[in-house]
């Protein structure tokens, strides 16, 4: 499977097909959620990332328009059970969402039960594989050390999936260049993309993690870092 990989020095346009414009908030409503698509359309966003409650408003909105609609799975912590992820994979599949970007057991990579994260995300994988879904991995870079994300990328590429994904943004930090760098590294020979995640609110930052080896992003700042300034807020 193919992951485009972004020019050196992206253009606007460049930049805006690398984002999957987000809102994953507790408290989105449905009427920001009908802006988030509307903004992925005006922009060229590369997808929208909503919760899965909002995955079947999402594809209603962006029916027939080029956005892809991407949402979570044992979202934020990854402490479901394997089956519950896979299940809340499926269901949103068949409402509509083209991407699932899930979050392993990270207790489970840290207690090097390996065997564990593989088969969690393997049946993730497997869920989105069966139904033409692209499955990334959110291994929660800022909570693990640097041969911990070596380790949860070659499971992840183990596993069978298409992407590995720096943060949650929920989490004690998001994206950094080393650990997308790393990241970037570690999948390379399987061809696996890169999502960095977290803290990416300007069109330098954007620039920088693409520079880095991220060939997608996932940030709320979108329409900002297309404009060239910073997010508010």
């Amino acid at each position: 499977m193919s992951h485009d990989t972004p020019a050196t020095d992206p253009t606007p346009a460049a930049l805006a097909a690398a984002i999957d414009h987000t809102l994953l908030k507790a408290d989105a409503t449905a009427a920001q959620v009908r802006a988030l698509c509307a903004e992925a359309v005006e922009h060229g966003f590369h997808a929208v990332c909503v919760n899965p409650v909002w995955v079947d408003l999402a594809s209603r909105e962006l029916s027939g328009k080029p956005p892809k609609v991407c949402t979570v799975a044992g979202f934020p912590l990854g402490a479901a059970a394997p089956a519950i992820k896979a299940a809340e994979a499926a269901d949103a599949i068949a409402r509509g969402a083209d991407e699932i970007d899930m979050v392993m057991q990270i207790g489970a990579l840290k207690g090097c039960e390996h065997d564990y994260v593989r088969e969690d995300i393997r049946r993730v994988a497997e869920a989105c594989r069966q139904h033409g879904a692209l499955c990334k991995v959110i291994i929660e870079a800022a909570l693990l050390e640097e041969a911990e994300i070596a380790t949860a990328c070659q499971l992840a590429v183990e596993a069978g999936a298409d992407f590995v994904k720096t943060s949650t943004g929920f989490g004690p930090g998001g994206a950094t260049v080393e650990a997308v760098a790393l990241m970037a590294r570690a999948v390379a020979k399987a061809g696996l993309g890169v999502k960095a995640a977290g803290g990416i609110r300007t069109a330098d930052d954007a620039r920088r993690m693409l520079a880095a080896g991220a060939t997608r992003l996932g940030t709320s700042a979108g329409v900002a870092i297309v404009g060239g300034g910073a997010a508010k807020g």
